[in-house]
């Protein structure tokens, strides 16, 4: 959730894999997909692959790396058999894709005739056969902000995005922070955001719009009738163990992958314990072929 002032994100981002293979061969079997925030993976990179090493994801999608693509640690992936695509910028934003079924046509940012992005957000590449975005929306800081029209109008080149290059009878899978709660009971108390970011209806309709492109919230499908299931709690006053989160985290797949969709999770146990991040990895698995 959390953003920083922003500069000029670089155009290109950094692919590299195990012997620099980074070939997608089309998978049958259930894939694990998994989405991450965070927050800084040079803080977060021994649990990260503490992680990894656990739940053994196929693919792994990360936000707010908070790095350049030089400062990227491919190798550390590659050593766990992962091949990996990074598109930063330093300080503030980033996000990466990790895959051990391959990792192929890598493309940062927009595929929609307009300028670059100013921000290193999104990343795309083609994992198992799967079409995969991880995506870092803007979080818009406050109403009367610029940054929220610059995060309405990502919005909008995200579906334009989709409308340009993807085929919503393929399998597509975007993962990320979107920095909105699609529904009242996607935030711990309503009332408690009053005037803010994320609940808005102007918001809530942005994201609407990319699901009538042809994804499914997943997660949300599994589990229709649910309060109290998040993914992000602020480190503040005690958020986490008060159970006062917000669901902000999605896996957003295409109907022909979601209709494979047999375990959906977040995973509160990376919230915990030393340094976590503020977000909780949120996986998917899939029955793919």
């Amino acid at each position: 959730m959390g953003e920083r002032r922003s500069r000029p994100a670089r155009g290109v981002g950094r692919c590299s894999g195990p012997e620099d293979v980074a070939g997608s061969p089309t998978i049958v079997g259930t894939v694990r997909i998994v989405s991450w925030n965070v927050n800084s993976l040079n803080a977060r990179l021994p649990r990260v692959v503490e992680w990894l090493e656990l739940m053994e994801p196929d693919v792994l999608c990360m936000q707010e790396t908070k790095l350049d693509d030089d400062a990227f640690p491919a190798q550390v992936f590659a050593d766990l058999g992962y091949a990996s695509v990074h598109h930063g910028e330093g300080r503030w934003n980033g996000v990466a894709i990790v895959s051990r079924v391959g990792l192929e046509d890598p493309s940062p940012g927009f595929s929609d005739g307009g300028e670059p992005d100013r921000d290193a957000r999104i990343v795309w590449a083609t994992c198992g056969g799967v079409r995969v975005a991880s995506a870092y929306t803007p979080n818009g800081r406050a109403l009367d902000d610029e940054h929220f029209q610059y995060k309405l109008a990502w919005l909008k080149r995200l579906r334009a995005h989709l409308d340009a290059v993807c085929d919503p009878e393929a399998p597509v899978a975007v993962l990320g922070d979107f920095n909105i709660a699609p529904g009242d009971r996607d935030v711990w108390d309503i009332g408690a955001f009053a005037g803010s970011t994320h609940v808005t209806p102007v918001e809530r309709a942005a994201f609407e719009e990319l699901l009538d492109w042809g994804l499914v919230d997943v997660f949300r499908a599994r589990y229709p009738d649910v309060d109290g299931l998040f993914t992000y709690w602020d480190y503040t006053a005690g958020r986490f163990h008060k159970r006062q989160g917000m669901r902000i985290d999605f896996v957003l797949a295409s109907l022909p992958l979601a209709a494979s969709a047999d375990f959906v999770l977040v995973d509160r146990n990376a919230r915990k314990g030393e340094k976590p991040s503020d977000h909780a990895p949120l996986m998917a698995d899939f029955a793919i072929g």
